[in-house]
């Protein structure tokens, strides 16, 4: 959802605060999240453990380096403005240094705040979709909800069922999903195994691609316009000339974990990763998509 093209006011992904602002955050994703020695990362950390490139000022001493060190999961991780909404508002500005005996309590937060927040973002994009009109009341409700769960105090926020609230918010987002398609006959793909597919120049305008493994998947060229792509793994996945205008439910960690180049061509919230201007460059390796470890679904 472009911010210059937002349907309705407030809805928009900078007055929701759901852009990362690191320079806020008291560096939740460097601590509170593990992580496990991997293509993705170069060592072990333990939840509730600093990373061993966390500075005292919370910024991260590699930030520049993360992919050529070996953390390139760092580079795709967004939290959708969680970080500073734990540190500023839940918290009020008292970080786990300052007051370790909060920091049990803002670890647990952050992973439910992360994921209301991508909830937000989902519903905002929803609401300005001129197609899924007969359902925006109902998204603007689950809107507010959402938004209001995000400012209750860390004793409430600890305890939300975001599972069950997913369930509900996704049911809305479903609809709108299809009443943005409709008409349109995408391809029915939701969940498929899409680990490696060779879909260069694949149709797939409106598809259903809603939970898809599309790991290391070749999608150059693909038309994507349309496509509902909530929860699609594009890890690897090479979008090199691939057509996303318009894609719904596209996210900036998505796009972030995949390739593409210069002519790949993006929603206008979205912004082109700077390791495909690296790629560019860089001589070519294989990847055997095929050995790629299945994720495990939420």
């Amino acid at each position: 959802m472009s911010e210059e093209t937002s349907a309705l006011p407030g809805t928009n992904p900078r007055e929701l605060g759901l852009l990362a602002d690191c320079e806020s955050c008291f560096g939740l994703c460097c601590v509170a999240l593990p992580f496990s020695a991997s293509a993705d990362f170069a060592v072990d950390k333990d939840a509730g453990k600093p990373c061993h490139n966390l500075r005292e000022d919370f910024r991260c001493s590699i930030h520049q380096q993360l992919r050529q060190r070996g953390f390139p999961g760092c580079t795709v991780f967004d939290c959708f403005g969680a970080g500073q909404k734990v540190s500023q508002v839940t918290f009020e500005g008292r970080s786990w240094r300052e007051a370790p005996g909060t920091a049990r309590q803002m670890y647990a937060v952050f992973p439910v705040m992360r994921q209301l927040h991508e909830l937000l973002w989902y519903l905002a994009e929803a609401l300005a979709l001129p197609a899924a009109a007969p359902v925006h009341a109902e998204l603007d409700a689950a809107l507010a909800e959402t938004d209001h769960l995000t400012r209750q105090p860390a004793d409430v926020l600890e305890k939300v069922d975001v599972a069950e609230h997913r369930a509900q918010v996704n049911a809305l987002l479903l609809r709108a999903s299809e009443l943005a398609r409709a008409g349109l006959k995408g391809k029915e793909r939701r969940g498929a195994d899409l680990i490696g597919a060779r879909l260069k120049g694949a149709g797939l305008r409106a598809a259903n691609l809603r939970g898809a493994y599309l790991i290391g998947a070749d999608l150059r060229g693909a038309d994507l316009r349309q496509a509902d792509l909530i929860g699609a793994d594009l890890r690897g996945a090479d979008l090199s000339a691939a057509d996303l205008t318009g894609a719904i439910f596209l996210t900036q960690a998505q796009v972030n974990a995949a390739q593409g180049d210069a002519t790949t061509r993006l929603p206008a919230s979205l912004t082109r990763p700077a390791h495909w201007a690296e790629r560019a460059t860089a001589p070519k390796q294989g990847r055997g998509p095929n050995t790629a470890r299945r994720p495990r679904r939420r």
